[in-house]
């Protein structure tokens, strides 16, 4: 079987040609590793979610020394491609460390804020639901009221107004 490259004619098994790979495990998979369905080959799946990472205060700062150190030009690329950084992150730390916090530095929590107990706001929320309630308890007494004076003009009763104490 011959075969053309660039319009040339090659003879059999000469040429370019891919070689074809078998793919075989070798020994038993750890069990610590998600395996294909056949069993012979790591699943090459990637996660849902990928791992958020956090580097503790000492590592920072231990990194920043050492990028400072970096004279010659090229260092702190080759340190960032060693470490698995970015630029990004010595520029944070750098702010973080000239503000002087070492809390920043510190991996922060991420999520929803706690709030704390502030007696303030608590009497103030407790005062919004008592004044919530005696509103809507002074509405259902108007109402009482408005029908009390509705049946008593229909059954021709005269009223006392609150003013005179009189029938009016």
């Amino acid at each position: 079987m011959e075969k053309t490259v660039n319009d040339q004619l090659l003879p059999a098994g000469t040429g370019p040609e891919r070689a074809s790979i078998s793919r075989v495990s070798e020994g038993p998979v750890s069990a610590g590793k998600k395996t294909s369905p056949s069993g012979d080959r790591p699943d090459a799946e990637v996660p849902q979610r990928p791992v958020r990472r956090s580097f503790l205060a000492d590592y920072k700062l231990q990194i920043l020394r050492q990028a400072d150190a970096c004279t010659q030009r090229g260092q702190v690329g080759q340190l960032l491609r060693r470490e698995g950084l970015y630029s990004s992150h010595l520029t944070t730390w750098r702010a973080q460390r000239q503000q002087g916090t070492l809390d920043a530095l510190a991996p922060k929590k991420r999520g929803r804020k706690t709030r704390a107990n502030d007696p303030a706001l608590e009497k103030s929320r407790c005062l919004e639901r008592e004044n919530k309630r005696l509103r809507e308890r002074l509405r259902q007494a108007e109402v009482i009221i408005d029908i009390q004076k509705k049946v008593a003009e229909i059954l021709g009763i005269p009223l006392n107004s609150p003013e005179s104490g009189e029938p009016g």
